[in-house]
């Protein structure tokens, strides 16, 4: 990264704290991700806690793993934090699992949130302006009831925040990429708490195994496995702990993506593009 480069990031850290310090008091929708975690240790710094409120979705959605680590991160950092359970899954157009499934389960998110946050706070989240070209609909339900993306308003991209995240010793500079456990699973495929729990207890051996970037994607009795690219060769020479973890988790047939992990490899304009299923969620 040049001079430059760093000079204009600077820039725009400082217009995101503006833009944080105008909203006065938020509401963090608080994944553990880089971007929902740089949000919040922002939002700490400028607000402090009293004024600063992350907030974590707990459902069948999320991998056991990320709430514990949303916990950790909270002590860690000293943030204001709860946890909160939300129910998408008692919404029949979530488990429906269509195109629009993301903004059945934000306006779910939201519908728990707006609550909490009361008259005076804003609802903030973790959007980039990298995802607003990606397919994302809970962008939509998330700005109709009022949240604000402030990573877009400061203009910074996935790079420019784990950059930035670097330079404040986040740990989560360079943590994989995370996103619900629903979107393994194909659109068109009904999503349950069954497959949900399956996915997460496949996921989690893959990564016992050493793994960091890790998607197991839901073909019904089959699981395809996605990792990172330079990881394919690893993968291979131990596949058969993988196709044993994977089987003990429920699996009956399990491949492995020789094309390595994708974010979004199920959206359709991603399987268009790469022959993968020509329909499916966002990563």
């Amino acid at each position: 990264m040049t001079t430059g480069d760093r000079d204009g990031l600077d820039d725009k850290i400082e217009r995101l704290r503006g833009i944080v310090a105008e909203l006065g008091r938020v509401v963090v929708a608080f994944s553990g991700g880089a971007d929902s975690a740089f949000l919040a240790a922002i939002c700490n710094d400028v607000l402090g806690p009293d004024s600063s409120l992350c907030v974590t979705a707990v459902s069948p959605s999320l991998a056991g793993s990320e709430e514990a680590d949303c916990r950790a991160l909270a002590s860690d950092w000293g943030l204001s934090w709860r946890p909160v359970a939300t129910d998408e899954m008692e919404r029949a157009a979530y488990r429906a699992n269509d195109v629009d499934r993301c903004y059945h389960c934000k306006a779910e998110l939201m519908d728990v949130l707006v609550p909490m946050a009361g008259p005076g706070s804003t609802i903030v989240l973790g959007v980039n302006v990298d995802d607003l070209a990606d397919h994302r609909p809970g962008q939509r339900a998330a700005l109709e009831r009022g949240a604000v993306f402030p990573l877009v308003l400061a203009g910074l991209d996935k790079t420019e925040i784990r950059e930035a995240s670097r330079r404040m010793g986040l740990r989560t500079w360079d943590k994989p990429a995370a996103a619900c456990l629903a979107s393994r699973v194909p659109f068109g495929t009904p999503v349950s708490v069954e497959i949900l729990s399956r996915v997460d207890r496949a996921e989690a051996a893959v990564r016992s195994l050493g793994f960091r970037q890790v998607r197991v994607r839901h073909h019904g009795e089959s699981a395809r496995l996605e990792v990172d690219e330079s990881e394919l060769a690893r993968a291979v020479v131990v596949r058969h702990q993988i196709v044993e973890a994977l089987k003990t988790a429920g699996y009956r047939w399990v491949s492995l993506d020789l094309e390595g992990f994708r974010s979004g490899s199920l959206n359709p304009t991603m399987g268009r593009s790469t022959g993968s299923s020509p329909t499916g969620p966002h990563s």
